[in-house]
């Protein structure tokens, strides 16, 4: 679950890089990018070979992590037996690393929303609006991020999934390498902080994507 955590970690850090791209269309930048930038980066990733082989990975990666995530929580479940006779709440450890099974099922809940507003109208149905740079036409994935995030429940159902991301990394990021066998406390304690930080670098960047599109201070026009 450790590695299956970690290469889900690598893949959040090339998404989020990626989508970073529509910032490019604010006005300290190009504001008559309008999502240029973005929907030719989209367009190489959806047209390269190998990047869709690995994409195939990336779900094999995502359905495994949930796998072993709820296998892991009833084999806590069971071994336990019963709960303590008293909670130590946070003195023993963080809500959130006791709250992963609720985390993760909330995230794959975000997942399939996203899946469904993204994914299948650009790979499996392709109908959305072409957009043409040069000699090359692809889809316009900007203008569909930007039509999503128009509806103020969308937006808040997609910080409620970025939240709860952001928890699920505030404990996943470290224990996976305390897994893996880093147990020295100096160690430990640096991985902590730049699990921290890259949570909260991550999580904010994804945050104001739809904010930023709600908003309008990105727009396709």
């Amino acid at each position: 679950m450790a590695l299956t955590g970690l290469f889900l970690i690598s893949f959040l850090t090339v998404h989020v890089s990626l989508n970073a791209t529509i910032f490019y269309d604010l006005s300290i930048f190009d504001p008559a990018d309008n999502g240029s930038m973005f929907n030719r980066a989209a367009h190489f990733m959806g047209a390269s070979l190998v990047i869709r082989i690995m994409e195939i990975g990336l779900f094999a990666g995502i359905i495994l992590h949930i796998i072993q995530g709820y296998m892991v929580e009833l084999q806590n479940r069971k071994r336990r037996g019963s709960d303590y006779a008293k909670s130590l709440g946070n003195r023993g450890s963080k809500w959130y690393s006791r709250s992963m099974a609720l985390l993760g099922t909330l995230i794959l809940l975000f997942l399939i929303m996203h899946v469904a507003h993204f994914w299948v109208p650009s790979r499996i149905t392709h109908d959305l609006e072409p957009a043409t740079y040069g000699f090359t036409e692809t889809h316009n994935l900007f203008l569909r991020m930007y039509d999503v995030f128009q509806e103020p429940l969308i937006v808040i159902l997609y910080l409620a999934g970025v939240i709860s991301l952001a928890f699920h990394l505030f404990h996943g990021f470290h224990s996976a390498f305390r897994t893996m066998g880093v147990h020295n406390k100096k160690y430990l304690s640096m991985l902590q902080s730049m699990g921290y930080s890259f949570t909260i670098l991550i999580c904010l960047l994804f945050a104001l994507m739809p904010v930023s599109m709600y908003f309008n201070w990105v727009t396709p026009y």
